[in-house]
């Protein structure tokens, strides 16, 4: 009996462990349905979700492209040059009495800029003029002596080589009295050297002296700087290879305009061609070019550097969109069209000359309307929204955009 029992306790664990296992396998297999289901749910709801970005519209702003001209500039880096820069110096020796002008002023062609003790050329001067009054009497005395002389050679009274030797003395007083008269005017004129007045018109520089100076006769260092302001040129360089389109241009009897632009290319003043140069430069492969400008507000000022736009010519009947709308990809430039069913549809175009802001393009039509911002949720058939501008960006907004953005005008320079 007791051996029996052994044998049976055996299998009672078995079959309760057996139990256990199908518990177990259970719950396992009730664990993974709810995981699935639960993915199955999150899955439904992302692409609905998704599904609700797709079909929600982008909001856009839109240019209508427009027909007109649009000019063919060349850019290029140039330095403001006076026509005239005086350093004034003195011509006669003495003492700075007087500094009539003032650091920066804007002196006229004979304003008084420095006065010299002009008391010492007075008074060689003076000097001059009596002994020109000197030998004015003594030439006066020998042509009175030689018409008697005359009178007297007429009547055989004297010889005639007394005659010929009075006719030698007027001629040498003559001479005295021409070297007292350029004597005489060189003391004037060194008299008039101590008044030292403005040659051009101009910009007064720094003080380069003061009253109580002495100054040599034409020494190096200089009394004032005069820098001419109005007019004032610009001197720039461009490549030969744009010579010839300058060149075809001036043959026309056409006068080039050209603006001055700041570093942040707001324009500063505008002027024309004036000039070419003779050679280009072999080092470099350039050419300089002068412009002149009347600078009436004295927007340039002289050494100042300035970025040079060069109307070279005018691309008339052009189609234009604003440059921002202009996209590229791998195959080339696009733009998104804005259909009248409010989607977007992908167009290839060729971009021509841009000024600034606006772009000429060929592959689209006048009227026609564009997106020029948004690009980063637009697609290829994507509906849109088009928000209305802003007060401030329908006043800068380009010529012909269509509710156009502000920022779309903010690339400087132009190019051809």
């Amino acid at each position: 009996m007791i051996s029996q029992k052994h044998e049976q306790h055996p299998t009672g664990n078995s079959t309760a462990r057996k139990s256990r296992w199908w518990i177990w396998l259970i719950a396992a297999a009730a664990i993974v349905v709810i995981v699935v289901l639960w993915q199955r749910g999150g899955n439904t709801s992302d692409a609905k979700a998704g599904g609700d970005a797709v079909s929600r519209p982008v909001t856009v702003t839109t240019a209508v492209a427009r027909q007109g001209d649009i000019g063919i500039y060349l850019n290029a880096l140039g330095a403001v040059t006076p026509v005239y820069t005086v350093t004034v110096t003195s011509r006669v020796q003495g003492e700075i009495t007087q500094v009539y002008y003032r650091e920066g002023q804007m002196v006229k062609k004979g304003d008084p800029l420095v006065e010299i003790d002009p008391r010492p050329y007075q008074a060689a001067l003076t000097q001059v003029e009596g002994q020109l009054a000197h030998d004015q009497a003594v030439l006066t005395e020998a042509k009175i002596d030689l018409e008697r002389y005359q009178q007297a050679l007429n009547r055989n009274a004297i010889a005639k080589q007394q005659f010929d030797d009075q006719q030698q003395v007027v001629l040498q007083d003559e001479g005295t009295v021409k070297n007292d008269e350029g004597q005489l005017a060189n003391a004037k004129v060194n008299l008039e050297y101590t008044h030292i007045t403005s040659p051009i018109a101009g910009r007064v520089g720094l003080r380069l002296v003061d009253p109580g100076n002495i100054v040599q006769t034409n020494s190096t260092t200089g009394l004032v700087v005069i820098t001419q302001l109005q007019p004032i040129t610009v001197i720039f360089s461009i490549a030969e290879d744009y010579l010839s389109q300058i060149q075809q241009q001036l043959l026309k009897g056409k006068k080039l305009t050209l603006d001055a632009l700041d570093r942040e290319d707001k324009k500063l003043a505008s002027g024309t061609l004036l000039t070419l140069d003779n050679v280009i430069d072999p080092t470099t492969g350039t050419l300089k070019l002068k412009a002149i400008f009347d600078n009436k507000d004295n927007a340039l000022f002289p050494s100042q550097f300035v970025n040079v736009k060069l109307l070279v010519d005018t691309q008339h009947d052009a189609t234009l969109v604003p440059t921002p709308a202009i996209q590229r990809n791998a195959q080339g430039a696009f733009v998104y069209v804005i259909k009248s069913d409010q989607t977007a549809s992908i167009r290839p175009i060729t971009p021509g000359t841009t000024d600034g802001s606006v772009t000429a393009v060929q592959g689209l039509a006048p009227q026609e309307v564009v997106a020029v911002n948004g690009f980063d949720k637009l697609l290829d058939g994507a509906k849109v929204s088009v928000r209305a501008p802003k007060a401030n960006d329908s006043q800068s907004a380009p010529s012909g955009t269509h509710t156009g953005d502000a920022s779309a005008g903010k690339k400087g320079g132009s190019s051809r």
